[in-house]
């Protein structure tokens, strides 16, 4: 029962981190149209932020998460108007090419400031410990993962689903002329869209790193992981990102768990399976 309980809780962890780091790019490609191939940098970049905060500034964690996503965000904000801004409706192999080059580069600049080594990201004292549940034990961070989760979810669908700003992201998505005719500000929209997407990135690499660690190549490591996942859910869908986060990290848990030489190909397999029966994705919609 203690070994169900814990592939059941490191499972539900691992989901809850993937879904809160692949939302912000099942946004920008579901409904920003946009192959966001620097994604995981973002979520590297608000990891190492964080890093930084707790273990030479000697921040508190509250803090030095809140400042990976400030961070994180204040460096997106020029690269979206000066990069991400001319690929807006380009063909996708032009957006690939140019987001993959941006991932190199972050690559490298982290590799020249931080070096190749592993950092770390220490949990305060609440969050390092064991929580005690009737007779068993659960890892307080991994508790706080899945809450920051369930938190994710409700908050961005309540944001695009049942607010004025939702609505305007929505109707630039379906026809951007017409709702720049209409008064919507769909470069504005869009810059507001890209900003979540990279907080929440950041957001997943801090609160998540003790799963996902960070490094150098965290953007490489992971990038399949991500587009995975957003491609199993379906582009643009926050349930279905959830149900995929969900399904696949389950799956590639137990997986590591019984049968550890072979957890990747439980994985994957199921992702072709998946992919075959629903090629837009579990919640994808049609184009």
């Amino acid at each position: 029962m203690q070994t169900v309980l814990s592939i059941g809780t490191d499972a539900l962890a691992y989901g809850m981190v993937l879904f809160v780091i692949c939302i912000g790019l099942s946004v920008t490609m579901g409904l920003m149209k946009v192959v966001n191939l620097a994604h995981g940098a973002f979520a590297m970049i608000g990891g190492y932020i964080a890093s930084y905060a707790t273990r030479d500034m000697g921040l508190p964690y509250g803090v030095a998460v809140m400042a990976a996503v400030v961070g994180t965000i204040i460096i997106a904000i020029p690269l979206e108007r000066l990069l991400y801004r001319r690929i807006y409706g380009a063909p996708q192999l032009t957006q690939v090419l140019m987001t993959i080059g941006l991932t190199f580069a972050i690559i490298g600049i982290a590799n020249f400031v931080f070096g190749p080594t592993l950092k770390t990201i220490p949990l305060p004292s609440e969050l390092s410990g064991p929580v005690s549940i009737g007779f068993r034990t659960i890892a307080a961070h991994k508790l706080f993962v899945i809450a920051c989760g369930v938190v994710v979810a409700g908050g961005l669908w309540f944001l695009i689903e049942r607010t004025s700003f939702g609505v305007r992201l929505r109707a630039s998505v379906d026809d951007a002329a017409m709702a720049g005719a209409l008064g919507v500000r769909t470069a504005a929209i869009y810059a507001i869209s890209f900003a979540v997407a990279v907080g929440l990135a950041a957001f997943g690499g801090v609160v998540g790193a003790e799963l996902l660690p960070i490094e150098p190549y965290y953007a490489m490591r992971y990038m399949v992981t991500f587009l995975v996942v957003v491609s199993v859910g379906g582009a643009g869908s926050i349930p279905g990102a959830l149900i995929a986060s969900l399904l696949l990290g389950a799956i590639e848990t137990t997986g590591r768990y019984l049968m550890p030489e072979m957890g990747e190909f439980f994985f994957y397999l199921a992702v072709i399976v998946i992919v075959c029966i629903f090629p837009r994705g579990l919640l994808g919609r049609a184009q």
